[in-house]
């Protein structure tokens, strides 16, 4: 595909380098001629200095023959300007980072549409989701849904104390008449594999596990985890992540906001109901003490500053919080908040990818999610009549070995993907893949 990102803040940098790895042709427009030097000498995509509002600065980026125009600046206004104009001078489709919700309404988004914006993303909102959860799933670090919820993976962090530590995937034995799960993927020391029946489970292992409803209490047993409610929640950072979860959770959870701008915690207790909002230092042990932090059944940090986020966080969880959510922004910084023992990392960029790669995909792909501390991503394929993947069982196909088949939807039914497995065509198919096999893959499941 010919893709253009307009803007190269932090999330336009990040889907660029991505999309040019899935061999899509990139521009990248941003009117700042150092950060598109830099961007240039890392990234494998052209780049045009410009407003992303300039006729000429679009039609040097040749956008008549875009297939998709994606306008991530940080300015709301400029981003919807731009994907009009995109728009009208032949881009197929367009995408635009905003700012606010009430565009999100549905007949507030009808006019957008009409005008020419074909899809609207809200970073933070996206992240807020993703925060309430991982709050109703406190025994995952991350969870995606398939279908309704007749599949999902889990992300399981393996402590010390798991059952499974130590032992090899093809010894933990399980009744598979009663059971449905599949190990698909473990992260350690920042690699990912795909594992075999050999490969050994370690402590700190990140453990990636396709699994229907019946079968999860049984996974965290031998995890070792056990989920609980979420009843008292601290936030802290008043950012729009941190407001709009407050909203969305606040009228059944107990919620403490702490804010260290004076004036922000003015403006946010005028919007919140019945959150408390509490101006200070959230890396101040006291502070955190007197807001009754040993209360608490889960910690938010969303100040949008990773190093603050990782700090609060691990005092937090020094501190007897069952279950804390860090924001980190900063990819250099995941991997050192993952081995310093933090449960649940969000990257509000990674999240946004996730909906916009989509558009990237072919119609074979009905979801995918990129998922944080991994370039991994899993994917949810329908099986095209005649596809490759139907020709036989699945340990015949000449599947790609950095992927790996994790389950498959039929109808009303589902189940964990074995060797002897045989993909039907129309079925929805769980795939987890390493970047390496990501266009590979696709072949499988096409017509």
């Amino acid at each position: 595909m010919d893709i253009i990102v307009a803007g190269v803040g932090d999330v336009g940098a990040h889907l660029a380098k991505m999309l040019s790895n899935e061999k899509h042709d990139i521009t990248v427009i941003d009117p700042d001629g150092k950060k598109l030097k830099l961007f240039d000498s890392v990234s494998d995509v052209l780049t045009v200095q410009g407003s992303v509002t300039s006729f000429k600065t679009l039609k040097d980026a040749n956008v008549e023959k875009c297939d998709l125009f994606i306008a991530v600046s940080h300015f709301e206004n400029t981003n919807l300007t731009g994907a009009l104009l995109a728009k009208r001078l032949g881009a197929k489709k367009t995408i635009a980072r905003i700012d606010s919700s009430e565009f999100l309404v549905p007949r507030n988004k009808e006019h957008f549409i009409s005008m020419g914006i074909d899809y609207m993303i809200y970073p933070e909102r996206i992240a807020s989701k993703e925060i309430i959860t991982l709050l109703n799933k406190t025994s995952s670090t991350d969870f995606v849904d398939f279908t309704g919820g007749r599949l999902s993976m889990y992300v399981i962090k393996l402590e010390e104390n798991a059952p499974v530590i130590n032992k090899k995937l093809k010894d933990i034995q399980y009744d598979e008449k009663k059971h449905e799960y599949r190990a698909v993927a473990i992260t350690r020391n920042g690699d990912t594999i795909i594992p075999s029946g050999d490969d050994i489970f370690q402590s700190n292992d990140l453990v990636y596990v396709v699994t229907n409803q019946s079968s999860i209490k049984q996974i965290m047993r031998y995890a070792g985890k056990e989920e609980f409610p979420v009843r008292n929640i601290l936030i802290m950072g008043g950012s729009r992540i941190g407001i709009r979860t407050a909203l969305d959770l606040e009228a059944d959870t107990n919620i403490k906001l702490i804010e260290i701008n004076g004036e922000k915690c003015e403006k946010i207790s005028d919007l919140v109901d019945k959150t408390l909002v509490i101006n200070g230092d959230g890396r101040d042990i006291e502070l955190l003490r007197d807001s009754g932090i040993k209360g608490m059944d889960a910690f938010i940090a969303v100040t949008g500053n990773s190093e603050t986020n990782i700090l609060s966080c691990l005092m937090a969880k020094k501190m007897g919080v069952k279950k804390v959510i860090c924001e980190v922004e900063n990819f250099d910084y995941i991997g050192i908040a993952e081995n310093m023992g933090l449960d649940t990392i969000i990257n509000k960029k990674v999240s946004a990818a996730s909906r916009i790669f989509r558009f990237t995909m072919t119609d074979e792909v009905t979801s995918i999610k990129c998922l944080t501390g991994t370039e991994a991503e899993v994917f949810e394929f329908i099986a095209k009549p005649g596809s490759v993947a139907t020709k036989g069982p699945i340990k015949d196909i000449n599947f790609p070995k950095d992927a790996i088949i994790g389950g498959i939807i039929r109808g009303k039914s589902s189940f964990v993907a074995r060797g002897e497995t045989q993909i039907k065509e129309n079925d929805r198919v769980v795939v987890f893949a390493l970047p390496s096999a990501i266009f590979k893959v696709g072949k499988f499941f096409s017509s």
